[in-house]
Formats: structure tokens, sequence, C-alpha cells
């Protein structure tokens, strides 16, 4: 059984539709599925709409959180919930073209691989600051880490023991795309449009990407830190060429002419110092994060469990 995972935040208008698109795939292709919408604390009618769906249609679950945590955490949600033997990570304005599904499935059951990612052909409609933007941020984490995600989308088929590996991961801050290549097993690539939104508009804004990329790559590279070394060799060979430079010129008689340099070096090297202290300070507020321990996300819903308590009640009077 495949298990499809939606996360859903303010998507009103897009539910019924992917609901519709992608059940009418898996059908015709004779698969046997769970459709899994995750809502991330909407605040529209998103989850009203989910709970209509699973009330008509058995293979479709709704998941509700009792906030919003986030597009990480209603991944996770979906893969720790999910039943089938390998599930499919899929936006919900359609952008993720579901017509794919069928050859990944295929990929995966006929030719044995274990992850399936769909990856960007082209980044499709965005501004050129956004390309700039994500294009620089893959490459930091493909030059600081192990992980290339040149073209990555969370668009992909997993096995379940890519699922189980996934699951029992400890740490708070999860970065789904780069901890789905991580683990490994067995991957290949199938190429995509990013097709328009099906209706709505974008959640994210500038604001929400520069945390998205500090909070990644904080969580999955030590680049900030190496930062600083460089920042301090490069500190250090300006010190011993201006202290080569002090030493020739008392020597010959002459000294250096007011404060001006040193203003500068204290100005520079205190600029370095704090900057410093911020990047360790950030890195020990996700340290703080992290060993409080608290759950990712919090289900206040969950549809499947509305149902069975609904079958123990009705099995308990008719008993």
């Amino acid at each position: 059984m495949l298990s499809v995972i939606v996360p859903a935040y303010n998507e009103q208008e897009n539910i019924e539709n992917t609901a519709s698109v992608i059940s009418g795939i898996l059908r015709k292709n004779g698969t046997e599925y769970e459709l899994i919408f995750v809502d991330d604390g909407s605040k529209d009618d998103t989850w009203n709409i989910i709970a209509g769906l699973s009330e008509k249609d058995p293979s479709i679950r709704g998941l509700h959180f009792s906030r919003n945590f986030g597009k990480e955490g209603a991944i996770f949600a979906g893969l720790k919930r999910c039943t089938g033997d390998c599930a499919v990570v899929i936006d919900c304005d359609l952008q993720h073209p579901p017509e794919l599904i069928p050859e990944m499935l295929r990929l995966h059951d006929e030719e044995g691989f274990e992850v399936v990612e769909a990856v960007k052909a082209s980044r499709g409609k965005e501004s050129l600051s956004y390309k700039f933007f994500a294009k620089g941020f893959y490459r930091i984490m493909k030059n600081s880490s192990s992980v290339n995600l040149d073209r990555a989308s969370d668009y992909k088929l997993m096995d379940r023991k890519v699922i189980d590996a996934l699951n029992e991961m400890p740490e708070r801050i999860t970065f789904f795309r780069a901890l789905s290549s991580w683990v490994g097993f067995r991957t290949t690539q199938i190429e995509f449009e990013v097709a328009p939104r099906n209706a709505g508009t974008t959640k994210w804004n500038f604001r929400k990407l520069v945390r998205f990329a500090l909070n990644n790559i904080t969580s999955f590279t030590n680049f900030p830190m190496q930062i600083i070394t460089w920042l301090g060799v490069l500190f250090l060979l300006f010190a011993v060429i201006i202290s080569v430079y002090s030493i020739v010129k008392f020597f010959c008689g002459q000294s250096l002419e007011g404060f001006t340099t040193v203003y500068i070096l204290v100005l520079l090297s205190s600029s370095v110092v704090m900057i410093g202290l911020g990047i360790i300070g950030y890195y020990m507020s996700k340290i703080y994060e992290e060993i409080k321990f608290r759950p990712r996300y919090i289900i206040s819903i969950d549809t499947k469990d509305k149902e069975r308590k609904e079958q123990n009640r009705s099995n308990g009077e008719n008993g």
C-alpha cells in the first residue's frame, strides 16, 4: 500500500481538488493507497474540508495540529502515522505533478529503488532574488555537508525502511529534504517541471525563507563556525603584516603617525568577536531547543482515531 502525505497550511482552495486528482490517478493505476492530509494549524477552513472528505472517503485521513508547527513537523507527523509499504510526500498546491507517482512506484517496485527523488528540471516562475537566494543556500549546504540538494524538492517516494530510519531520528529541529538524502539507501531521480499553483498564494515570504535557511544550515552543518575560523586566520595574517611594518618603521627611526590604524584594527577585531559570539549563541540556542526534548508537533485531532472511538462505542452499544 502507498501512503501519500500532503502537508497543508491555509489551503482551503486546494484540498478538494488535490484529493480528487491524486485519488483519480492512483485508482486508475490500480494502487491501494491512503491519502494523509496534515493540517499545520490552518486559520481558514482547511481542516473542516479535510474532515468532511475523510468522512466520505475511508482512504482519506486527516491530522490536525494544535497550532502551526511548520512544514517539517507536518511531514514527519505524516511519516510517523502512515501505514503504507512506501510513502510519497507531495505539496498541496499541485506544483509537484502527481502524474509522476505511478512512475515513481514503478521504479520502486520493479527496479528496486528505495528512494525516488523528484528533482526540478527548472525552478519555474521565481524572482531573480529568490533564485539567487536558493542557489546560495544550496551551495552552502553542498560545500559544508555531504548532501547535494541542487534541484532537490520535498517531492519523493520512500520505502518503509527509509521511513523507519527517519522516524528513529531523535532531533527536534529537522530538515526533511536533507535528512531523506543523508540516510542513504538505493536512490534514483526523476525530473519534473514546476507547475503553477492550482489556487491560492504561496505561504513563504523573505523573512520565513531567511529563518528557514538559518535553521537548516545551523542544524545540518557547521559552516557558520568555519566562517569564524577563517576570519580569525585572516585577521591573524593582517596583524602579522601590521606588526612587521611597525617594527621596520621603528628601526628606520620612524613611527606610525596617529591612531587611525589602531582604531581600524580595534573596530574590525571587535566586529569579528561580536559576530563570533552571535554565531556561537545561535548554536547554543539550538542546543537549548534540542535538550528540552519538546515534541516536534502536537496532534489535536486524528480522523482515524475518531473513527476508531466511534466504532468502539458502536460495538459496545451493540454488545
